[in-house]
């Protein structure tokens, strides 16, 4: 075997994907054995066992323990409800608890099938059995609770535990429907299929409503749940138990990655939507191949896609996402897909396609008009990096851009959000922070041997020296994380928000087998995203766990959900380097001033305390039972729904900001050819006239301009 890397990453796995930097295309290669009867799926699950034990940062043993680990964690990924499978299922499996590391090591795979087929028998069994129990009413005057908190439960001992757990599930399910149609009902909808309905009615379509969403959604289930798809299930187990982040992709699932982390893809260019279960075209990009047919329409459905003259599959069932990656593929290829029009009539449109760019998820600017001058606002979604293509986009280059639009603006300081920025490329974040310092050291980092390196911005121009504020969020992960910690450790700036996710390792991409298309990359068996290396502030500590601590809190609504890298069984711990040798930036500021002024503000703004009440009140009912007497639910549901609502107040402010686009891009927004792609960015736009966490931001750099 020889191992060639080929892309370097920092990414949160549960957020958007971000950009990589590719180093050279050369790949894990390893052949099937046919004479030894060895399968495609036994000899990548070798390679890739291979690959962590010799190349993770800090590899389990692959030993029986592991097995124990694999055994269990499979079944989760194939039942989490645990309501599915049955106990006499798991005992049956046991036979293979402390084998599975033999099979990473080469033995014949057998678990993966063997599990996948009980669960989808079982399937079978749970649709017919939910049908049962929905076609008859339920009395929600009864006073019981269930506890949808599924980590404490077993899998049920027979199948009469098994239909009482789904009775109440469904008893929920329903019950939660049937009170939002009694809700509507007392709104005196115009809706006169709800309005005249009785109580006994509105029951009735409370389980007809849910019956519908299960059944598709184990249609499609069934539909996409072959034995390939277990396999990639099985196989993101074994890696997930590395890391969070060591994930394997195949294929398709490979490509699509790819596409997200440059921000380019070739497809049709139509976005899609899901409209009640049927798949149909939302918008059209102007001047893509799907609009230059003039045969595709909003609202036209897809029921059957084919790769050129191959046989079509019929996506009736499947999610969008499914469809997606159907109807996406390499360059120049042809894409054959039948539409079921308007009028009944089904037509097949033939499209080949081409590349498609999402600018929408690359810098973007505006200018905050304030009474006593402006403050200049970034937004960068992600730390992107296209070096496969000379002119691709660099999120660098563009916040450099972005700067210099708000200089010609005149703006008094800049706010750059970095709010819900999962992370991206290790280059372009040291990058990046060198355009606000000199010069020195940005990030270090260690890998599997203990081996550290000091990654530094040797530029000694500064494009902006001006007041800067970084707004960051429990979803600011790594990349991001790595930049607000260089800000915050040079002192270069404000960080402003909650607590960071607290990713502090770094991924590479592996492709596996020989190489399917010079375009997009996309290999015989997939890619590997393998955890290599862990990164540390210049100050010493890891960002990883802990996450980036901001100088200025404001409440995060979503701190309940407990979704930070420490909330992530397999997470790698905590460590620290020594300090890097750094000088702070001479700015002049009095932070301690800034700080004290926004904290002080914060504790006496009625929103931000409403806020942190709300948050712990959710958290304080986030894993309580449930009731399903109706009156008890409703009352649950109510002081429920008043507390999200609330938030979503709370979070608006009452009168909008004057916020603007710069004026080079302000055709993009009122003049743009694709008219859906220019509402989308006016309706960004009245969003960050409304966000309460902007508008304190704001004050908080009009605090530093007071505190030179």
């Amino acid at each position: 075997m020889q191992i060639k890397i080929s892309k370097i990453m920092l990414r949160r796995t549960v957020l958007p994907a971000v950009l990589v930097i590719l180093l050279g295309i050369t790949l894990w290669a390893f052949k099937r054995n046919d004479k030894n009867g060895d399968s495609k799926e036994q000899m990548l699950l070798s390679a890739i066992g291979s690959i962590l034990e010799q190349k993770h940062y800090a590899p389990k043993t692959i030993d029986d323990n592991f097995s124990k680990q694999v055994f269990k964690k499979y079944l989760e990924e194939l039942n989490p409800d645990k309501d599915i499978m049955l106990q006499s299922d798991i005992n049956y499996l046991k036979k293979y608890e402390l084998t599975l590391d033999d099979e990473i090591h080469g033995s014949p795979l057998t678990y993966y099938s063997d599990a996948g087929s009980i669960y989808l028998k079982r399937v079978d069994e749970v649709m017919q059995l939910y049908k049962d129990i929905l076609s008859k009413p339920f009395d929600f005057t009864v006073n019981e609770e269930i506890n949808l908190d599924d980590d404490k439960a077993d899998f049920p001992a027979d199948e009469a535990a098994r239909k009482e757990r789904w009775r109440k599930r469904l008893k929920y399910l329903t019950l939660d429907q049937y009170s939002d149609l009694l809700q509507q009902r007392s709104n005196q909808t115009k809706d006169t299929a709800i309005s005249n309905k009785t109580d006994a009615q509105l029951e009735q379509m409370a389980r007809t409503k849910v019956q519908t969403i299960l059944d598709r959604s184990f249609n499609r289930q069934k539909l996409i749940f072959n034995n390939q798809e277990q396999f990639n299930t099985y196989v993101n187990v074994v890696t997930d138990l590395m890391d969070p982040h060591t994930e394997y992709f195949p294929p398709v699932e490979s490509r699509s990655f790819e596409e997200d982390l440059s921000g380019r893809f070739y497809g049709i260019g139509a976005q899609l939507k899901d409209d009640d279960g049927a798949i149909k075209i939302a918008s059209l990009i102007t001047g893509s191949p799907a609009w230059k047919s003039q045969k595709i329409q909003v609202n036209d459905e897809i029921i059957k896609v084919a790769q050129g003259s191959t046989e079509p599959v019929d996506v009736r069932g499947y999610a969008v996402t499914d469809v997606v990656k159907l109807i996406r593929g390499n360059k120049g290829t042809e894409v054959r897909i039948t539409f079921k029009k308007a009028d009944g009539s089904t037509e097949v449109v033939p499209i080949i396609r081409d590349e498609i760019v999402q600018d929408e998820q690359f810098a973007r600017s505006a200018v905050i008009n304030q009474p006593n001058g402006k403050i200049g606002y970034i937004y960068l979604p992600e730390f992107y990096a296209d070096f496969e293509r000379q002119d691709g986009n660099r999120c660098s280059q563009d916040v450099a851009s972005e700067i210099i639009k708000l200089k010609k603006e005149n703006v008094q300081g800049i706010i750059l959000d970095l709010r819900n920025n999962g992370g991206g490329s290790l280059p372009e974040v040291v990058n990046m922070v060198g355009l606000f310092i000199k010069s020195g050291p940005v990030v270090q980092v260690r890998d599997r041997n203990g081996k550290p390196a000091i990654l530094s911005d040797n530029d000694t121009s500064v494009l902006y020296n001006g007041p800067l504020a970084v707004m960051v969020n429990e979803f600011s992960a790594s990349a991001s994380e790595i930049f607000a910690a260089a800000i915050q450790d040079y002192k270069r700036g404000i960080i402003v928000g909650s607590d960071t996710y607290g990713k502090g390792t770094v991924q590479r991409t592996l492709p596996l087998g020989k190489t399917l298309d010079i375009f997009s990359g996309q290999t015989e068996y997939g890619t590997l995203k393998l955890t290599f290396e862990k990164f540390y502030r210049i100050n010493g500590g890891s960002t990883q766990l802990k996450g980036v601590t901001p100088d200025v809190a404001l409440p995060d609504p979503y701190d309940y959900l407990k979704l930070r890298e420490k909330d992530q069984p397999s997470a790698l711990p905590w460590d620290q380097l020594q300090k890097a040798n750094y000088a702070e930036f001479n700015s002049g500021i009095n932070w301690n001033t800034v700080e004290t002024e926004a904290k002080g503000r914060i504790q006496s703004n009625f929103s931000f305390n409403a806020l942190i009440k709300n948050e712990e009140w959710l958290k304080d009912n986030a894993d309580k039972k449930y009731s399903l007497n109706l009156q008890e639910y409703q009352k649950e549901q109510a002081q429920l729904r008043k507390t999200v609502k609330q938030d979503d107040s709370l979070s608006r402010l009452t009168t909008p900001m004057d916020i603007q686009p710069v004026t080079e891009d302000r055709s993009k927004y009122y003049g743009n050819a694709d008219s859906a792609k220019g509402l989308r960015y006016q309706k960004w736009l009245s969003d960050i006239q409304k966000d309460i966490y902007i508008n304190e931001t704001v004050n908080v750099v009009q605090d530093i301009n007071k505190a030179h």
